[in-house]
């Protein structure tokens, strides 16, 4: 936007209004002020209109440092409306909520696409929260909709002392800690109310992908199975370790060594943040799948498809790409470049096709 002076318009400084008080004291006309600050006659008079209004606490009059604080707390004030200004932004990022997206994930992706269309997430937690004090309830579309922050102390006696070769996490790789490397990975089950339901959660560190299978059984050897079946699909590459906490379903976890040499560790007792990634993934779930949830009415292509969603939303920590979208990356290399598969017994030695690069 230009003014009448033919320059980009700016918003106008503390020590411009100061030299417009100072030059309005000495009896210079609008259009005077205007020249003398480079600004036109119809700034100078908004400026003087807007901060001379008199209050219950002001008595009227011009004074710059006032005007200054008037402004900034208008700029504020009107951050948090914009979107109640825009209706196509708003309902973006009304259906972005609705999908699951923090408002981090809508600002950064936003950012990310060079949409025409820009907010900042503390813009959205500002309408958000203001909606809901007008009894129109956005908290509710938030990932998180806990009423306090804090987790919760619980008490209780950790089984670790009956685990078969178990190791702590604190004897795991420090690279592993980076999440720069691919391959490894965290698991838990995500209870429900219902009796012997449950899903166990697969999540991987570095592109923070999931995968997932509905129990109805927490016995130690169909969860070994369960997790094996799962990651023999894999690359040995993207299958080096697995991070548990301490519940009893996971006592059998050295089958993992034994069939796919996946080396596990264990989280200190009553830490589960420790392994904060499938923590975190599970939190998240919780607003397609909440605690009532009835798993038996709950069809696998469903489940697929809440998975899918997850993994094809955009993370903040991977620059706003999608878990799906850096899995693959890590993938595609190992893919192109596969051995010849191992010889059936009493059977013909057969290879793989290596795909075509295209392009």
């Amino acid at each position: 936007m230009a003014d009448a002076m033919g320059t980009t318009y700016s918003q106008l400084r503390l020590r411009e209004r100061i030299e417009i008080y100072r030059l309005r004291a000495a009896g210079k006309s609008l259009r005077e002020i205007g020249q003398e600050l480079g600004r036109s006659a119809s700034t100078v008079a908004r400026e003087l209109a807007r901060n001379s209004r008199s209050t219950k606490s002001w008595p009227g009059g011009y004074e710059p440092e006032r005007a200054q604080e008037l402004a900034e707390r208008r700029r504020r004030w009107d951050c948090r409306f914009k979107l109640a200004r825009q209706p196509a932004l708003r309902m973006l990022v009304r259906d972005r909520l609705a999908m699951g997206w923090s408002p981090e994930q809508i600002a950064g992706r936003l950012a990310l696409d060079n949409a025409s269309m820009r907010i900042s997430h503390e813009s959205i937690y500002r309408f958000v929260y203001h909606r809901s004090a007008q009894k129109d309830y956005w908290h509710r579309l938030l990932p998180s909709r806990k009423n306090r922050r804090g987790r919760l102390l619980r008490g209780g006696i950790s089984p670790v002392r009956f685990f078969k070769n178990r190791t702590s996490i604190h004897e795991r790789p420090r690279a592993i800690e980076t999440r720069h490397e691919a391959g490894h990975w965290e698991a838990d089950l995500m209870c429900f109310a219902k009796y012997r339901q449950s899903i166990l959660i697969v999540h991987e560190r570095a592109s923070r992908i999931l995968l997932a299978a509905i129990q109805t059984t927490k016995v130690a050897n169909v969860i070994a199975d369960k997790l094996s079946t799962m990651l023999s699909v894999l690359p040995e590459a993207l299958r080096q370790t697995v991070t548990f906490d301490n519940g009893t379903e996971f006592a059998q976890h050295y089958r993992l060594q034994d069939a796919l040499g996946i080396d596990t560790y264990f989280c200190d007792p009553h830490a589960p943040w420790q392994k904060g990634g499938v923590e975190n993934a599970i939190r998240r779930l919780r607003r397609p799948l909440p605690r009532k949830s009835n798993l038996a009415t709950l069809s696998p292509w469903s489940l697929d498809r809440i998975i899918a969603n997850y993994n094809a939303t955009p993370r903040r920590c991977l620059g706003f790409k999608s878990p799906a979208e850096v899995f693959w990356d890590n993938l595609t290399p190992l893919h192109f470049n596969r051995e010849p598969t191992p010889t059936p017994a009493g059977g013909r030695r057969r290879r793989r096709r290596r795909p075509v690069c295209c392009g």
